[in-house]
């Protein structure tokens, strides 16, 4: 066995079984989302409530505002089934339009953020099936959620689970999680942006190297190279993605928008025509009640009351 063979087997070898690793979990887990951000547990608990198949979903925050969405397949390593993609992605859609919710935290287990792509589900697909489906094609819903979203990644963040990550807007790492695109291994190359925004992150060689060799790296150099923002002991990581979507959340909620999209947009232009259109969006907030009420409590030393108009 060659030596990337070897170290791809380890992960399998660590979640106990190929078989825990690839199958389903034999009972569904699930959990409430919480629309209601004014109430007690209690008084939650006991309304009509939207359980989930692969997802824990709660409201998070002192005022409410955050969403905590955990991928929810612990047999599996969070291995990412359709049924969990068409599933998350359902549920992103319904918090990007929830007015109480100013941002969301994406994370996975203690062991696994996601381990990968679930291998036992695609392995016998066709070049026709693939395409004709429209095989991956929901994934891309992640990356067109309007509210930021924060990975908080523990342990594996392999395949399309890295590539997971990497939708999201900001990426915090536990001080063991390992990132990696071991797609080559298996004789085939990342398919829902691996080979896009890794590059994008970390630069071309770094990419090229992770994605030639299927090699991973650790949370200390994927913070060294860009990958992630900051790493913390696993026990503090959703804490500290808590409160910084909290932060984020206590901004104007269109000001927010638009400020992500004009970033995403530095990926997708030339420099000339990023700068004009950062320009215009500027020029946009000028006709917003927030940027009106931001500047005012600036000048006037006081708190600003956003109202995401």
């Amino acid at each position: 066995m060659s030596f990337l063979a070897k170290t791809f087997s380890q992960v399998i070898a660590r979640a106990g079984t190929t078989t825990a690793l690839l199958s389903k979990p034999r009972y569904p887990t699930s959990l409430t989302y919480r629309l209601a951000s004014g109430q007690s547990s209690q008084q939650s608990d006991n309304k009509e409530q939207k359980k989930y198949e692969y997802l824990l979903v709660d409201i998070k925050g002192k005022n409410s505002n955050v969403a905590l969405v955990q991928l929810n397949r612990p047999k599996a390593l969070n291995a990412l089934c359709d049924g969990l993609m068409r599933e998350l992605s359902t549920v992103l859609e319904t918090i990007d339009k929830d007015d109480k919710i100013g941002c969301i935290v994406l994370t996975g287990s203690t062991r696994a953020f996601a381990a990968g792509a679930d291998i036992r589900e695609m392995q016998n697909n066709t070049l026709a099936q693939v395409v004709g489906a429209g095989f991956l094609d929901q994934w891309s819903a992640v990356a067109k959620i309007k509210k930021p979203i924060i990975a908080a990644v523990n342990g594996f963040a392999l395949g399309g689970g890295c590539e997971l990550s990497m939708m999201c807007d900001i990426i915090y790492a536990g001080e063991e999680a390992e990132f990696g695109q071991p797609e080559i291994i298996l004789g085939t190359i990342p398919g829902a942006g691996g080979t896009q925004r890794l590059p994008r992150y970390v630069g071309k060689s770094k990419a090229m190297e992770m994605v030639l060799t299927g090699n991973r790296i650790k949370a200390k150099e994927a913070h060294q190279i860009g990958l992630v923002s900051a790493v913390y002991p696993a026990n503090q990581l959703i804490d500290e993605a808590v409160k910084t979507a909290e932060k984020i959340a206590s901004h104007s909620r269109i000001v927010v928008q638009l400020a992500k999209e004009a970033v995403n947009t530095a990926f997708e232009t030339t420099l000339a025509e990023g700068n004009r259109f950062e320009k215009r969006i500027f020029h946009t907030t000028f006709g917003l009640d927030d940027r009106k009420e931001g500047m005012t409590a600036f000048v006037e030393k006081r708190k600003p009351n956003f109202t995401g108009q």
